[in-house]
């Protein structure tokens, strides 16, 4: 199945339960709080942790993911009523309704294709208001984080709410260029196996930059990792700052 954890209940229960808060949803919601009171729009807000967060923060949060299992659970996580939930993708963003977007997750690495990356920061652009500002992280390719995606590496177990636990692994299927490919194992208390595959896209530091440029965003800052370290002295990560800076992206 691709993108199971997003899109099959029962997977959608695991992924909620393995991704708790960490560092960072810290350093999204201190960039995000720079702006008070702002109109935040999270793309691809899966079940909702850091979006409920933001809006009890006291941001006008708006969260756009094209999973309807995740909403569905995003829907009913407590403080998910102060959130405005569309199920869809950045094409059915309104024009300059945000002061930021934010896409966590490495949700910005789905985005393979170098045409719909275009495309969803053109979208980003033109949802944002002038100077508005996107957030985003990506992993560092130099960090080469799917080597450690295989059986000896990855094994987890997450424990659901409901007490059982499911024991999961990871492993890389297919490494094309800057593409790779990887299927989650999951293993649950009552015998069923799922698996869920996907391919993520990873972009070096200037690949990300002149799309950015292209999409008519100025990049203010980049990070390496949470702590706000340099660029490979972190984390492993690109963590994105940047703002429209055009009215309209190049065409």
């Amino acid at each position: 199945m691709r993108h199971g954890e997003f899109r099959h209940p029962r997977l959608v229960q695991v992924y909620d339960a393995e991704c708790a808060w960490g560092p960072d949803d810290d350093f999204f919601q201190a960039v995000v709080d720079e702006t008070p009171a702002a109109r935040v729009l999270d793309l691809g807000c899966g079940t909702g942790r850091l979006t409920v967060a933001l809006a009890a923060a006291g941001h006008t949060v708006t969260g756009v993911d094209p999973a309807g299992a995740s909403l569905a659970a995003a829907r009913v996580r407590p403080g998910g009523q102060q959130v405005t939930w569309i199920e869809g993708t950045s094409a059915v963003l309104p024009d300059g309704a945000f002061d930021v977007a934010v896409l966590t997750s490495h949700v910005a690495q789905y985005f393979v294709d170098d045409a719909e990356w275009a495309r969803t920061l053109a979208d980003l652009h033109r949802a944002l208001a002038p100077g508005g500002r996107l957030v985003f992280d990506a992993r560092d390719p130099a960090d080469r984080r799917w080597e450690r995606w295989n059986p000896v590496d990855s094994p987890r177990r997450i424990r659901l709410p409901d007490g059982d636990e499911v024991r999961a692994w990871t492993e890389t299927t297919g490494v094309r260029d800057d593409a790779v490919s990887f299927t989650h194992h999951y293993h649950f208390a009552d015998g069923e196996e799922l698996l869920s595959s996907a391919t993520l896209r990873f972009r070096t530091e200037a690949q990300l930059r002149d799309s950015l440029g292209t999409a008519g965003f100025t990049v203010d800052r980049i990070h390496g990792g949470w702590r706000r370290e340099p660029v490979g002295q972190g984390d492993g990560e690109f963590l994105v700052i940047a703002h429209a800076s055009r009215l309209a992206p190049v065409a």
